[in-house]
């Protein structure tokens, strides 16, 4: 066997973590006192079931992150560690529970998020509408982002998120259009900007869309991707560092230096976007409260 057969069946070589990747672990007692509310009544955070980077840091400035509608979502894309099959029968009781939750870690700025319920004659965006009217009755203070699915692109679905009106709604591209068959397997590039353009022509107020680095795009096609993403009127761009969820996920092509991140912020908003956020360790939730003015 020579050696090009030899290079060609061994596993693909895995890409050392550089050191901008180390976390510090969360302290500070904001984030010591929400910890302890989060265990002792069992609330559902993706900040900790995802097991987020930025989890004290946004906890410290009262904000964080709540799935709804199960843990099992319908599609398998490449990158997400989320789990994918048939989902259970949707809890018309989690919109009271997530607004309690909410209550209880006295949030601020809540961000919702879903997987993809395609299962569903409405694709989710009733619990979505109901879910966000919930928190809105039970904390009347706290500002939302909601951080959607593309509902495959159909108009009645996300007219209901539009009409109880959360000041951000987010929809992440995720990465770049050559990509996206693989890394999204079930979305479209086109159809995810058509969804970002529509929520802004039924006038939503800020709109935003997050993409990760690493999975082998080139510069080139990350600044077309920021140059679509302005053209469909989004205001807020989030860039982060991909890492892979496991040795099934997709693996990380290259980490992306951190001089190259602060070239796309600089170009983001050259390019008239609101707010960039572009770092390593950058996720769509990131600093969200400041993405409400």
């Amino acid at each position: 066997m020579d050696s090009e057969t030899v290079s060609n069946i061994l596993p693909e070589e895995r890409v050392a973590k550089p050191k901008w990747l180390r976390v510090k672990l969360p302290t500070g007692k904001k984030y010591t006192e929400l910890r302890g509310l989060v265990d002792k009544y069992k609330l559902n955070t993706i900040c900790t079931s995802g097991s987020c980077p930025n989890m004290g840091e946004c906890w410290g400035e009262g904000t964080a992150t709540f799935m709804i509608l199960g843990n099992v979502c319908t599609r398998s894309c490449g990158f997400c560690g989320v789990k994918t099959g048939r989902p259970e029968s949707v809890d018309w009781d989690e919109p009271e529970k997530v607004a309690r939750s909410i209550k209880i870690m006295n949030i601020k700025h809540a961000v919702l998020t879903s997987v993809d319920r395609d299962d569903l004659k409405d694709m989710g965006s009733i619990m979505w509408a109901e879910t966000i009217k919930a928190v809105r009755r039970m904390n009347p203070e706290t500002t939302l982002e909601t951080l959607i699915p593309d509902f495959q692109g159909v108009e009645q679905h996300i007219d209901r998120i539009i009409a109880v009106a959360p000041e951000v709604v987010s929809h992440n591209i995720e990465t770049v259009r050559r990509l996206t068959r693989e890394v999204r397997i079930q979305a479209q590039y086109d159809r995810s900007m058509g969804v970002l353009k529509y929520l802004k022509q039924q006038g939503q107020r800020r709109t935003k869309s997050g993409i990760m680095l690493g999975l082998g795009e080139t510069r080139e096609e990350v600044i077309q991707t920021l140059h679509d993403l302005k053209a469909n009127d989004v205001d807020v761009v989030t860039i982060g560092q991909y890492l892979q969820p496991s040795k099934k996920h997709l693996p990380v092509k290259q980490f992306i230096n951190p001089d190259q991140f602060k070239e796309y912020e600089e170009i983001g908003l050259e390019l008239g976007f609101r707010h960039v956020e572009s770092s390593a360790l950058v996720r769509s939730s990131y600093k969200a409260q400041k993405h409400i003015n």
